[in-house]
């Protein structure tokens, strides 16, 4: 006897795989039916991994068919347990701070450009121009904030918000700041892998009491790697800052760094470029100007990639000796690190303030592959 296959299909129109509803046919269970005269193979795929419930499909099939087709059938079931898709090993799930009306990521292509000390500079200049500001130290495997900003040795309290216990995050300066320096001893080495990174930036980001904040400031660490995505996957970043310094080796990281956020799957605004270390000018000769590591390389980079150009920083021994001794430099009141700033810090605050009225708030990322001022809008 030749056994039809459109017979086979409507038996097992029948039943159903144990613990799924509709019948094993029409929900796409069976994927293949073959029949060879009186022999007949059926691939299923079901979703319940049990052995049990393996058998009882096996069974099932097997008695359908011979009681609704052919009792003598010869029957061959493959039965494959369907795979679901593998999810991404992510702690930090997307979603805004109450409270925080503009997250800004300070970001660098390469290491030793500066960029944690133009973070603790831009956060106290905020803070002198009458902002609410938070420093959230994102360099785990290198954090230095605790140190610029003189509270290395401080831990934060638990404090009880609705119920909740929160980090209250260390003060100084006019200042909020979390790092993971504060957990970890000055001579221990912070060995983790991305999960564990990506849970502890989850507690500093959600866990912590930052209360009402105008800018919360992200000091990333450098590079473009997990710990930004996990940063850019947790939190809508309305706009990221790269500091570069002026050299070719410098620049060429910086670049990928400017094109990491600009990203089509990414998108966070590019606010602009700083330019740190871009001249030497020594304190017996104020008014020289000596360009060490070449002359304006970062300004020529911001106009090629069509970005804003925020300013220079000088590099003088005061930059180094306040970082040192935590107290960033731009607190030396008429200064020429302070009027630097100043003026970076304004160009910083406009381009946050024209970002919000022309652009749509910034989501926090989906990755699925790879890889005080009344100006100032919020998200």
């Amino acid at each position: 006897m030749k056994i039809n296959k459109q017979d086979i299909y409507n038996a097992l129109r029948t039943i159903t795989v144990p613990g799924e509803g509709e019948n094993m046919v029409d929900s796409g269970a069976v994927t293949n039916i073959m029949t060879f005269a009186d022999e007949v193979v059926v691939d299923i795929t079901i979703k319940n991994p049990t052995l049990q419930a393996r058998k009882k499909t096996e069974v099932a099939i097997l008695k359908t068919i011979h009681d609704q087709v052919y009792a003598k059938a010869k029957i061959s079931v493959n039965v494959k347990q369907e795979v679901p898709p593998k999810q991404e090993k992510n702690e930090i799930k997307g979603k805004p701070i109450p409270g925080i009306s503009n997250i800004v990521a300070v970001a660098s292509g390469k290491g030793g450009v500066g960029k944690s000390t133009v973070t603790a500079n831009l956060a106290v200049t905020l803070a002198k121009m009458g902002f609410k500001v938070g420093v959230l130290d994102a360099d785990i495997y290198g954090p230095s904030i605790p140190i610029m900003f003189a509270v290395a040795s401080e831990r934060p309290l638990s404090v009880t918000i609705d119920g909740k216990s929160k980090m209250k995050p260390i003060e100084n300066y006019g200042v909020k700041v979390l790092s993971i320096g504060f957990f970890t001893k000055p001579d221990q080495a912070v060995i983790w892998r991305g999960p564990m990174a990506s849970k502890a930036l989850n507690q500093m980001i959600f866990d912590a009491a930052w209360g009402e904040l105008d800018f919360l400031l992200i000091d990333l660490p450098p590079g473009t790697g997990d710990i930004h995505l996990s940063i850019m996957q947790a939190l809508p970043i309305t706009g990221s800052v790269v500091v570069s310094t002026p050299q070719n080796v410098a620049l060429a990281d910086a670049k990928k760094g400017v094109a990491m956020f600009q990203q089509d799957n990414i998108n966070v605004p590019v606010l602009g470029i700083i330019e740190n270390m871009a001249y030497f000018t020594p304190a017996e000769l104020p008014d020289n100007k000596y360009y060490i590591f070449g002359q304006e390389g970062a300004k020529y980079l911001a106009m090629d990639l069509n970005v804003p150009f925020l300013g220079e920083v000088p590099l003088v021994q005061s930059i180094r000796e306040a970082g040192d001794v935590g107290r960033p430099a731009a607190l030396q009141e008429g200064s020429p690190v302070a009027l630097a700033f100043d003026l970076i810090t304004k160009e910083v605050v406009q381009e946050v303030v024209d970002r919000n009225e022309n652009l749509p708030a910034t989501e926090a990322i989906k990755i699925t592959t790879m890889a005080g001022c009344s100006a100032v809008k919020k998200n």
